[in-house]
């Protein structure tokens, strides 16, 4: 295959990286840009050099993986898949908890290259501030691989905490990406499509308090500052999902007159919102959809389906909202209750891969509220002023002769299935962490008794087109 003119710079980059007696390269490439291609093009020339014996490769979630097993297989022109015979394997980072000494002993003895897709999933400086995987790749992989890569389309995490494997400045705490390809670079090259943001609001919105009190705002920014409703509010409100379908439905109908196959994307807040949208959409705008949500027992096989599919809409709940390849999604709602740059980054980024389509139009439609505004101007912005905290190390506790430390809550995670995953078994879990995303940021609904809102003007839309050209 041959390589976009970025991915040749960035293979030989970290090619000259590693012969220069560095072990870690870290890869900041736009969503859609082809980051998978290019760490598969950096695997077999270190194979072919004689460099490296295996491939270790892991990732968010299960679709993620998959398609990475499928695109490494094709370029290394062999299994990928963990067998007897098989150059190497791809992983979910959730397996990573399961592995034992075993496993881990074919880092020790071995030259392995590791590949990490999204790393930022992974915290970690030292293990008084890492997460439950960020620990596993401190203790079993930072200083036994032969060459780790790692990939990242959003370098920062929300919770501030510094990512795995990453190098910071001091004292500005700022993270050292040793190639950076940024959308602006990817839309000017045309390998991403330029993507056109539709921020909805509304000119007169009532709201009645408790006391029969009633005021009334003419934006969405002042309702929030002057009124206790909250964002989860106005996503869950018919009037306005509608009006935001409307004008999506009318957009996707618009483009799919020139590509017939193109499709739809609703971040939903909940299982219940997703179903809500879902008949909506089914009922009142004729369309074809399907959803998918993180309670589903193979949630996966929808999303291939859909991805091979010609179904108009997909509503989900945090399940395709990074690194899922679905080049035919062109049109996106985010009606999540997540509202954290990196998300918001993330579900545009859905809408960003190009294919060889005719119209290679991408719109994002979501509510105007204060935060998705300010993210919304300065999307150009590759590596946006996120402080990050390192955490000092934590007071030994000394327990029955034994020193521990204090249990981190970063080093929690929600239950979730894992499988008892070998290198010579089945590589893949059902399940994808991406719906972990919903469980930051997320604000409480005012007190349904306490206030009620309506409303009762015209909505207005500002589009923000990012890279336009002046000339």
């Amino acid at each position: 295959m041959r390589l976009r003119k970025w991915q040749s710079e960035c293979v030989n980059r970290t090619l000259k990286h590693f012969n220069t007696q560095h072990r870690h390269f870290l890869c900041l490439a736009t969503p859609g840009a082809g980051k998978t291609i290019m760490a598969a093009e950096v695997a077999a020339q270190l194979l072919e050099e004689g460099l490296i014996d295996f491939v270790l490769c892991f990732s968010p979630s299960i679709n993620i993986s998959q398609g990475i097993k499928s695109a490494f297989s094709k370029r290394l022109d062999c299994r990928f898949d963990g067998v007897i015979g098989a150059i190497g394997c791809s992983y979910t980072y959730q397996s990573m908890l399961s592995f034992n000494e075993d496993f881990w002993q074919l880092l020790k003895r071995n030259r392995v290259l590791v590949v990490f897709d999204e790393i930022h999933h992974c915290s970690g400086s030292s293990l008084e501030d890492a997460n439950a995987w960020g620990e596993e790749i401190l203790l079993n992989i930072q200083n036994q691989a032969e060459y780790t890569l790692a990939l990242t389309g959003t370098p920062w995490r929300s919770d501030q905490a510094p990512i795995a494997l990453s190098r910071y400045t001091d004292p500005n705490n700022q993270i050292q990406c040793d190639y950076i390809y940024g959308l602006r670079e990817a839309v000017a090259d045309g390998v991403c499509r330029n993507p056109k943001i539709v921020l909805i609001d509304n000119e007169k919105i009532s709201v009645t308090d408790e006391d029969n009190e009633t005021k009334t705002f003419n934006c969405l920014d002042d309702l929030f500052k002057g009124s206790s409703v909250s964002y989860q509010s106005v996503i869950k409100n018919d009037l306005a999902v509608r009006h935001v379908l409307k004008l999506a439905t009318n957009k996707l109908n618009n483009i799919r007159l020139h590509n017939p196959n193109a499709a739809g994307l609703v971040v939903a807040s909940s299982v219940e919102h997703a179903t809500h949208i879902l008949n909506i959409l089914r009922k009142e705008f004729a369309q074809t959809a399907e959803i998918v949500t993180y309670k589903e027992q193979q949630p996966s096989l929808k999303i291939d389906e859909f991805r091979n599919g010609t179904t108009n809409w997909i509503v989900s709940v945090g399940m395709i909202s990074e690194g899922t390849d679905i080049p035919r999604l062109q049109v996106c709602c985010h009606l999540s209750r997540v509202k954290t740059e990196l998300y918001f980054r993330q579900v545009l980024g859905r809408v960003l891969r190009k294919n060889k389509s005719k119209n290679q139009e991408a719109w994002l439609y979501t509510f105007a509220a204060p935060k998705l505004v300010e993210f919304a101007n300065r999307i150009a912005e590759e590596i946006p002023d996120i402080p990050v905290v390192f955490r000092e190390a934590l007071e030994p506790e000394v327990s029955q002769g034994r020193v521990n430390t204090l249990p981190l809550l970063s080093k929690t995670l929600p239950p979730t299935s894992i499988g008892a995953l070998k290198f010579g078994q089945a590589c893949l879990d059902e399940h994808t962490p991406s719906h972990l995303a919903e469980l930051m940021s997320l604000e409480p609904s005012a007190p349904a008794a306490s206030l009620s809102f309506e409303l009762l003007g015209g909505f207005r839309e500002k589009v923000v087109s990012t890279f336009s050209s002046p000339f």
